[in-house]
């Protein structure tokens, strides 16, 4: 049996005109063949399984590569056809294969290209022919369009956000990879629109009781696999918007009751699954009056997780304002200043202007006293056992208040974003993150509370504001008489 597997992931925000370049790609994510990390990443959540598996002799692997790009705004059509056409090229020359494993994210966007999973799909499927198997895991903040689902043989989404099971899910993958090329089942979707854009956190009621019913049900009357596909609530294209998928070994009627038995319980919550956001200023007040800390505030809307710059001071400014002492913010992604920290030197105390500088949205920069605490060269914040790469950083105190600025934009995922930089985050008082849930998984062991802010980033967590040109309507929130429906 002989097996290809390569990855392509950006989850890209339409709204935004941060752009994202083929370097981009490099510098978050690249694995050529024959270069892949035994471990696998966020991004290529597939690829531990695939080596491992490959390793025991159950097939013959050809790898071909692996790129993927911090979140941002659309690829450039120039970056996204080198990579597609490199990987198309690879599995050409390794024809005849038996199956085909991917990892993409599902909201990839180009210019020229809305689809980007379904058009590398399609030319995938053109190449390898009918009888290929072809194995697909996504992010569940993807578009799960009716191209992708007609051209993938199985189709896998985490389950969890924060995405701590993309390894789990990997395997899940290949497994049902496997199992189709040998016979063993025969995959078919069921897939149900539930016609809403909207926030699902796992990590709490009532989408933590949803994820376990849906975990249950596999393995149980010809149930395969079960997938939310929240939807990337940044992402205008026509097909935005939360889908549910199952797949059931031939039995399509139970797999098509399944999915809009499931599709109409998420429907029924929609509107308290995402905790309801704080102001700034009400945000600082609630955690100032809290007995013990940390209390860990997320700045939503300046999340690189959903391809926000991640410079925006407004929090930074209302707490030195407000002279809060034991407070901290990060990441703070500004390469300048950091290179301008470094040049400084640990210990340093000097003026110093950093943060507002990427948009109007970025608000006006910081002009403090700093103290230089300390400078880090390729450093790194961890995720779930994966290592996020953060560039070179510098961290900064400005009386009360400290600050971790990176050169490599990310958002916040776990607690030695502040510890690697001689920040003790179970000290402080007050730890702003700028993330939308991911931070959860590792700030929520220290956190005494979790609160969730709307400042003035450019991610709004009222969709309704955003400009939609795309999307097919009538979709809520943006309308409210709405026809949900099964549509695979």
């Amino acid at each position: 049996m002989r097996l290809f597997y390569a990855a392509l992931a950006l989850e890209a925000n339409t709204f935004l005109a941060l752009p994202t370049s083929y370097q981009a790609f490099v510098e978050k994510l690249y694995f050529p063949p024959g270069k892949y990390p035994e471990k696998a990443t966020h991004q290529t959540g597939a690829m531990g399984a695939v080596l491992a598996r490959a390793g025991r002799g159950e097939f013959e692997l050809i790898e071909g590569s692996c790129y993927a790009a911090q979140p941002g705004g659309a690829a450039s059509r120039a970056a996204y056809e080198r990579m597609r056409d490199e990987i198309l090229g690879q599995l050409k020359a390794a024809l005849p294969v038996d199956g085909v494993a991917l990892n993409l994210h599902g909201a990839m966007v180009a210019h020229g290209y809305d689809d980007c999973e379904g058009d590398i799909l399609e030319r995938v499927r053109a190449l390898v022919g009918s009888t290929c198997v072809i194995g697909v895991e996504l992010d569940p903040h993807c578009h799960l369009t009716k191209k992708r689902c007609g051209l993938a043989d199985v189709i896998v989404l985490f389950k969890e956000y924060p995405h701590t099971d993309f390894a789990e899910r990997g395997e899940e993958m290949l497994d049902l990879l496997l199992r189709t090329i040998r016979r063993e089942i025969r995959p078919v979707k069921s897939v149900f629109d539930c016609r809403h854009i909207g926030s699902f956190p796992t990590s709490t009621q009532p989408m933590r009781g949803l994820v376990d019913k849906i975990t249950a049900l596999e393995g149980k009357e010809k149930v395969l696999s079960v997938s939310i596909g929240h939807c990337f609530p940044y992402g205008d294209v026509a097909e935005c918007g939360a889908r549910i998928l199952v797949i059931t070994d031939d039995a399509k009627p139970h797999g098509d009751r399944l999915a809009e038995e499931i599709g109409r319980e998420l429907i029924a919550f929609r509107k308290t699954a995402a905790p309801t956001p704080y102001s700034v200023d009400d945000a600082i007040s609630f955690a100032l009056a809290q007995p013990a800390g940390p209390i860990v505030i997320a700045d939503t809307t300046d999340n690189a997780g959903g391809g926000a710059p991640s410079d925006n001071t407004t929090f930074l400014h209302r707490l030195i304002a407000r002279k809060v002492e034991g407070a901290a913010v990060a990441p703070i992604w500004d390469p300048i200043a950091v290179r301008l920290a470094f040049d400084a030197g640990e210990g340093a105390k000097l003026p110093f202007r950093f943060g507002g500088k990427t948009a109007l949205a970025s608000g006006p920069p910081v002009d403090a006293e700093v103290e230089v605490i300390r400078c880090v060269r390729n450093a790194h914040q961890t995720f779930a056992g994966a290592i996020v790469p953060l560039g070179d950083v510098a961290s900064l105190r400005m009386g009360g208040v400290e600050a971790v600025l990176i050169s490599t934009r990310a958002q916040a995922m776990g607690t030695d974003l502040f510890s690697n930089f001689d920040i003790d985050p179970v000290k402080r008082k007050i730890l702003v993150v700028k993330s939308n849930q991911h931070f959860y998984a590792s700030f929520s062991k220290i956190a005494a509370q979790v609160i969730y802010a709307e400042g003035d980033g450019p991610l709004p967590r009222d969709y309704r504001k955003l400009p939609w040109r795309k999307v097919e309507r009538p979709i809520w929130p943006l309308d409210t008489a709405v026809e949900p429906r099964l549509i695979i």
